[in-house]
């Protein structure tokens, strides 16, 4: 069996950084993704999904993303029930974040691929001590198509 999912999109607002009771750092955060294709209107549609991530992960969300900025996320979805104030039982659906990577340069606001390099000039770290550099999509003169 498969439970991954990765995503990109922007933050819908800041992070929320909280701790459990025995002191575990968890951060929640909704980020916008838009889908693929666009509807009859020609409109893009754009789906919200709830992200969880905790421990470093959750810090380093906290400390380097706010409202608005590009984000990829990869995780599993996990499902739970609660209850809410009124008692009524409810579902949540949300992707657990287990790497976080930034979706753009800070110096700039267009989006960019990112992969994983030795320690980049830029000393830029990603989640894990995992460093990140954009990638050199080089001249398109030098494409084949």
């Amino acid at each position: 069996m498969l439970n991954s999912a990765v995503i990109m999109g922007r933050l819908t607002a800041d992070p929320e950084l909280r701790q459990t009771p025995s002191k575990t750092p968890v951060c929640t955060f909704t980020v916008a993704v838009d889908r693929r294709f666009s509807d009859r209107n020609g409109e893009r549609q754009t789906d919200f999904l709830d992200v969880v991530a905790w421990k470093g992960t959750a810090e380093f969300v906290s400390q380097y993303f706010s409202k608005g900025k590009m984000i990829i996320v990869e995780g599993s979805v996990q499902t739970r029930s609660y209850e809410d104030r009124n008692g009524n039982k409810r579902k949540a659906v949300e992707i657990v974040a287990d790497n976080v990577q930034f979706g753009e340069p800070k110096s700039t606001g267009r989006d960019v691929n990112i992969r994983c390099e030795e320690p980049p000039q830029n000393g830029v770290r990603g989640s894990g001590g995992a460093s990140y550099k954009p990638m050199d999509t080089g001249d398109s003169d030098d494409l084949p198509f």
